[in-house]
């Protein structure tokens, strides 16, 4: 057997040596060119296998229910009166495309006309509930599941919120207490400046001690003002004024002058009786009584 095929191999392999030698010489003959050699394929053979055409039908054909197909065979709607006259589904031109489209939607029309009334006897809703299209993306334990997560998170924002709020008030009620005790301790500190004031006699008013309910406002702190203005100084200013003066140059205030010396001379003359005659001062030389108008003799000391 080993034998056998030992010399099978080897007159294969002398064929294809002999083929090859065969080809080299055709080709140095000149022999081959390209096109001359073309593989031709092998004719297909048409099949009609009716028993298998049946076979495959019958595997995939279902004798369903109509509700299950929602087919039906209609033409197009009747048109309205008043409307083009109605054209044959067959003699439409393919090439019009507004005839073409209007007889596609006549035929809906009409296939719905057709189809509503059956669906209404087999009680078929035929309108979308509210949530269809939620429905279509989610099944209702999921929206439910998510509407819960919507309404944790709304109420956590919601808290959060609240809490911003109240620490916000904290820290206004903080800020307003603070005002709060630095306007008390101004309001103190004025109180004691005041009481140092009246203490010390530098002011006679008392309002600083009727709080900030009765304190005055602006117009009628100016009000007061002008009226202990017309009223005059206060007793203690008084006082003073008569004792040291009302201010200015005190050095040579207590001099005589004309005006100072007239009036004495009209006193002295009124109180002693004496009436001076015509003719200047002869009646008073004519006495003895000898007078320097520029000179005041009773002050002379």
């Amino acid at each position: 057997a080993m034998a056998l095929l030992a010399s099978v191999s080897d007159s294969e392999t002398d064929s294809e040596a002999l083929s090859d030698a065969e080809l080299q010489e055709a080709f140095v003959r000149g022999d081959l060119k390209p096109g001359l050699n073309v593989e031709l394929e092998a004719p297909k053979r048409r099949r009609n296998d009716v028993a298998g055409l049946g076979q495959c039908l019958a595997e995939f054909r279902r004798d369903l229910s109509w509700l299950e197909r929602l087919d039906v065979t209609v033409g197009p709607a009747p048109e309205l009166p008043g409307q083009q006259t109605p054209v044959q589904p067959g003699s439409v031109d393919p090439e019009d495309d507004f005839r073409r489209e209007m007889t596609f939607y006549r035929q809906a029309q009409a296939a719905v006309l057709a189809v509503l009334p059956r669906l209404h006897q087999h009680h078929i809703l035929t309108k979308r509930p509210q949530d269809y299209f939620a429905e279509m993306a989610k099944s209702d334990q999921q929206m439910q599941k998510i509407r819960q997560k919507l309404q944790t998170k709304q109420a956590a924002m919601a808290k959060s919120e609240k809490a911003k709020q109240l620490r916000a008030l904290r820290k206004y009620g903080k800020k307003v207490q603070t005002e709060v005790l630095q306007k008390r301790q101004q309001e103190k500190s004025k109180m004691m400046t005041a009481i140092k004031k009246y203490q010390k006699g530098f002011s006679d008013r008392l309002d600083f001690l009727e709080g900030d309910d009765k304190a005055l406002s602006r117009g009628q702190k100016e009000g007061a003002k002008a009226k202990q203005m017309k009223k005059g100084p206060s007793a203690k200013r008084r006082y003073k004024n008569q004792k040291f003066g009302f201010g200015g140059r005190k050095k040579g205030s207590k001099r005589n002058t004309k005006e100072s010396y007239d009036d004495w001379l009209n006193c002295s003359t009124t109180a002693s009786g004496l009436k001076g005659r015509e003719g200047g001062d002869k009646g008073w030389k004519s006495r003895g009584l000898a007078v320097d108008r520029g000179h005041d003799p009773t002050l002379e000391s």
